[in-house]
């Protein structure tokens, strides 16, 4: 298996962190976050390894949802 970079480790672990924080929300809703997390990672998997400024700026964006939807008053995504 080939190497990582140190972009695609960061998006792994976002991915992960928000599957963790999915397992905090209540079980009725959790399909729907899953789904929502699911979508936002495959609408930008044909952006280039090399676009460094898109990455950065979707991981930045990332991380900002994941701090909204981590509160606990949100329950529901949809």
């Amino acid at each position: 298996m080939a190497r990582l970079s140190g972009f695609q480790k960061e998006v792994l672990s976002l991915y992960r962190s928000c599957l963790r924080e999915i397992q905090k929300k209540p079980i009725e809703t959790r399909s729907n976050f899953k789904g929502y997390a699911r979508t936002e990672f495959q609408k930008y998997l044909s952006i280039s390894k090399k676009d460094f400024n898109a990455i950065e700026y979707l991981l930045r964006r990332g991380h900002k949802q994941l701090k909204i939807y981590s509160c606990p008053a949100i329950r529901n995504i949809y």
